[in-house]
């Protein structure tokens, strides 16, 4: 943790907050998007900021396994619990842990997460 100048707590090298206009896909290429009704009321540039209790889903993932269909369909974070919090849950990052599953709760590995809000992340 360190100060900025304008006297801010401000959490450094942690990654840059995921948020609703985030660019996110499954290691096959399906689009990963985020909730509907986001838990969070915190929004950056008007978008919502998603945190570990939201459930993303995938769609036009078109894995295959030994030819038959399994694709990705849901993608669940694993955050790291001393990072920021709204309302007590950890926001999400483009550093933290995820992966995509099956409809099966089979792991299909790491979203690939892309564009990402750059903002500085405070603890205050």
């Amino acid at each position: 943790m360190r100060t900025n100048r304008t006297g801010r707590r401000v959490l450094s090298g942690n990654g840059n907050l995921v948020n609703g206009g985030s660019a996110i896909n499954c290691p096959h290429g399906g689009r990963v998007s985020p909730p509907a009704a986001p838990s969070s009321a915190v929004r950056i540039d008007g978008r919502p900021v998603p945190t570990a209790t939201d459930v993303f889903t995938v769609s036009g993932c078109r894995h295959t396994v030994d030819g038959v269909p399994q694709p990705c369909v849901s993608v669940r974070w694993t955050p790291d619990r001393d990072g920021v919090l709204i309302d007590g849950v950890p926001v999400l990052l483009h550093t933290t842990g995820a992966v995509c599953f099956s409809a099966a709760l089979v792991p299909q590995g790491a979203p690939v997460v892309g564009h990402v809000a750059s903002r500085e992340v405070s603890s205050r």
